[in-house]
């Protein structure tokens, strides 16, 4: 029995051909999609270049158009950290390459019977021509990923809507990784994948799954639905020496059909298609934790929203998740979730905490889903900043602030901006005259900004090197509140630019709260709130800005409040006695 290398095992050889609906293909005629097998190396100066202009070419029908790069070892494409040399990738190479690096082959096309060797800067005119071309076959499938176990379960479907010219066709099955940062010469010829001093390598071939030139499969006539399937364990580390580890978030597979063996490569490509990625395993109740990251990095207040995406990679349906939420040391919060996240799929879940200045540990854990005890947990680093607070005492007051910026000679590279909450331009400014010569000049600018908004500062030098000089005039900017407190002082030596929250306090704020002697609940709140206690007179809710948002006058010992209308985020809750003593709680409203 023949071996399958690299971790490839065919189910049980399940292959068929049958006459049942497909399940992801579409019976419909349509054009070509088409393959850009572009041969490169990280030493190739000029191969850079030639992968904007594909790039450029993709981008104008992402849906049709895919590109893999293809790196064989040789003098420009060593085996140094990142080695993206693979074995399979060197026997494409060989059969495509005629002369130097950059090079392409177009959906295999051929010209007199043989493969025609295109220059990157030449695709464009093949590629417009077989994306009119009605393809014999139409393809689509799913890649569905463990994990856990990096196993990937792979099904491609497809379905002649005519008859091929031969009898045998060849499947082949790609995988192929984004993000793999290394280095590269020629790197400036495609800024769009540098980063930093190093270069992004895009659409990388990693592996191939079925055989190098593709899997015989037949018959080939018209109504005929071919479903193949493969599981593919994926290695953690691709190359040897210097290998590059296979991240399971930048990864993902094509699969295409050539017409037939032309000597050793197969050609033309018939059709071309991105195989869906889903996460998943085989057990009934699955769900994990793909990301949790911070959402409101900058805000005037300590309670932060983190959003996690959880996946539900179980064979059932999920209808209820409860977690905890905790912050470095501090006791766990509990949370949950209902609703209905079907087989495979995810879903955001907004969550909050009180993150401390200077940041701390936060984490999500999985407890129970669907009623079961289960256990996932991710964690991020919450990052809360302090901010500059500006007291009014009223929340329908504004206030007037005044900045005082001395620009040095080159005014023209400073600017600033006062960007609100919602990410709106409160104010701005710049860029500056130029002076004539160096020195400096004092400008007054002058803003106002009403109670309640969380608004941040920010200037910006587009040269990097702010705006104080021993040689170019020695700038400063000041700001200050409208009873002239000094409220920033810098003395421009900001590179790039810089930025400060200010909270401009007209109510509540969270140094504002006490605890309180009420009940308060469900906390966090997705649709209705209930306090109950004694002796209340009014419930008042603020938003995190200080703004009134909800208010109730009481005549019993419980009140509810309905909550469907307020957008996800924390909240006070005060409660006001008949004798007019004030406590207040934070709730969380997530839905």
């Amino acid at each position: 029995m023949k071996k399958f290398t690299l971790m490839v095992v065919m189910l049980a050889c399940l292959f068929r051909v049958s006459a049942q609906e497909p399940q992801f293909v579409s019976k419909e005629q349509s054009t070509r999609n088409v393959l850009i097998e572009e041969l490169t190396g990280r030493l190739c100066g000029y191969c850079p270049g030639g992968q904007k202009t594909v790039n450029a070419i993709v981008a104008k029908n992402p849906e049709k158009i895919f590109t893999v790069n293809i790196h064989a070892q040789s003098s420009l494409s060593p085996t140094s950290y990142p080695n993206l040399n693979t074995t399979k990738g060197a026997s494409l190479f060989n059969a495509f390459i005629e002369s130097g690096i950059p090079a392409a082959v177009v959906n295999r096309m051929e010209d007199n019977g043989k493969l025609l060797k295109l220059h990157p800067s030449q695709c464009a005119s093949y590629v417009d021509a077989q994306l009119k071309e009605t393809a014999e076959v139409n393809m689509a499938g799913q890649v569905v990923v463990n994990p856990v176990t990096r196993t990937a379960t792979i099904t491609v479907e497809a379905y002649y809507t005519a008859d091929s010219k031969v009898e045998n066709n060849y499947l082949t099955v790609i995988m192929m990784q984004d993000s793999i940062i290394g280095s590269q010469s020629g790197a400036s010829s495609n800024p769009e994948q540098v980063v930093g001093n190093e270069y992004c390598h895009m659409h990388t071939l990693r592996d191939i799954i079925t055989d190098t030139w593709g899997d015989k499969i037949a018959p080939t006539t018209a109504g005929t639905l071919i479903t193949k399937q493969y599981v593919y364990n994926i290695p953690e580390m691709i190359g040897d020496p210097n290998g590059i580890e296979v991240d399971l978030d930048n990864i993902h597979f094509l699969a295409f059909i050539t017409e037939k063996k032309n000597g050793t490569p197969t050609e033309p490509i018939l059709n071309v298609c991105s195989l869906d990625r889903v996460d998943g395993t085989d057990e009934a109740i699955y769900p994990f934790i793909k990301s949790f990251v911070q959402e409101d990095l900058i805000t005037c207040t300590t309670e932060k929203k983190f959003t996690a995406n959880i996946v539900n990679g179980g064979t059932e349906v999920l209808t209820s998740i409860k977690f905890e939420v905790s912050v470095g040391e501090e006791a766990p919060v509990a949370q949950e979730w209902t609703g209905e996240l079907p087989v495979y799929g995810n879903i955001n879940v907004d969550m909050f905490a009180d993150v401390p200045f200077g940041g701390a540990l936060v984490k999500v854990k999985i407890v129970e889903a669907n009623g079961t005890p289960f256990t996932f947990e991710n964690s991020v680093m919450g990052v809360s900043e302090e901010w500059i607070q500006v007291e009014l005492g009223d929340t329908d007051a504004k206030e007037e602030f005044k900045l005082e910026l001395a620009q040095d000679r080159f005014g023209n590279q400073t600017t600033w901006q006062v960007i609100g909450h919602n990410d709106k331009v409160l104010a701005s400014g710049g860029p500056y005259e130029m002076l004539p010569s160096s020195g400096i000049k004092v400008h007054e600018e002058y803003f106002t900004v009403k109670a309640g908004e969380c608004m941040i500062f920010v200037i910006e030098d587009n040269v990097g090197n702010g705006i104080t000089s021993p040689t170019f005039g020695q700038g400063y900017y000041k700001l200050y509140d409208s009873k002239g407190n000094l409220l920033i002082d810098s003395d421009g030596n900001f590179g790039f630019g810089e930025y400060h929250i200010i909270f401009v306090h007209g109510a509540m704020s969270v140094e504002d709260v006490n605890e309180t002697s009420y009940n308060v609940y469900p906390n966090p709140v997705k649709d209705v709130l209930t306090v109950t206690g004694e002796d209340m007179k009014q419930v008042t809710v603020y938003n995190a800005l200080g703004q009134l948002v909800k208010s109730v006058n009481c005549n019993d010992n419980t009140v509810q409040i309905n909550v469907n209308d307020l957008q996800n985020g924390m909240y006070f809750v005060n409660v006001i006695s008949n004798n007019g003593t004030m406590t207040t709680s934070k709730v969380s409203v997530v839905k």
